[in-house]
């Protein structure tokens, strides 16, 4: 049976860059989606967040912006059914990634709030690619690995090809033009291959050695169904 660890954001906010708070949290389809298709292929889950903290869905997610009337039930409904998972995480620190054969990253704009700052996150990210074993992050996930640093202070990412939010598709929220700052320009900053598909809000998947990354919230499924395959 294979092991996999959710690395789940904590915060409920994302602020803003004139300090105004825009509530958040993760993206629903990005995690009941890819936890759906990884019990149903029979995988051990484990959830851990910063601090042990119940992680809270992005209430966007689960209205028009999640998608059709249909999909968005299907997501609460799952949501509702690992209800006793969200709500008593395991404490990350605690937590030895090196027991899990996946670690993955659902995204949302939590993760832009706390885990691109988390040092517990960024250590385990660092010794996960070192290690070079597989490792998986979705939509605003990969912010995390902007706390992801080696000793001499270069990204753990640098040269790696991955994608993520783009800034067309940040864009499109209207709260977005207040961002303290754009994943796609970080992820280049950091020395990342940044890659995307020609069409925003199209499913679009990559992977790089260990790495697997998928665009947006609509790359849920298609990132999920690689891995079951890969691994």
């Amino acid at each position: 049976m294979k092991k996999v660890l959710f690395v789940v954001s904590a915060a409920d906010r994302w602020t803003l860059n004139d300090g105004t708070i825009h509530p958040s949290g993760y993206w629903a389809e990005e995690l009941a989606v890819p936890h759906r298709i990884f019990a149903e292929a029979g995988w051990d889950i484990t959830i851990a967040t910063p601090g042990g903290k119940a992680p809270t869905v992005d209430q966007l997610s689960l209205g028009f912006a999640g998608g059709m009337p249909w999909k968005r039930r299907e997501v609460k409904g799952y949501l509702d059914s690992i209800s006793d998972q969200l709500d008593h995480p395991h404490v990350l620190a605690e937590v030895n990634a090196d027991d899990f054969d996946l670690v993955f990253y659902p995204g949302g704009h939590g993760p832009m709030e706390d885990l691109a700052y988390d040092e517990v996150s960024g250590a385990l990210l660092t010794a996960r690619v070192a290690a070079d074993k597989p490792l998986a992050l979705l939509c605003h996930a990969p912010a995390a690995i902007l706390a992801a640093t080696r000793a001499d202070g270069t990204s753990a990412f640098a040269g790696y090809r991955m994608t993520g939010l783009s800034n067309r598709e940040e864009l499109l929220n209207r709260f977005s033009k207040k961002a303290p700052w754009l994943l796609e320009d970080r992820m280049k900053e950091a020395g990342v291959e940044y890659v995307k598909a020609f069409l925003p809000l199209r499913p679009y998947v990559t992977v790089d050695r260990n790495v697997y990354t998928g665009q947006n919230p609509q790359s849920s499924h298609a990132l999920a169904t690689r891995l079951v395959a890969d691994l």
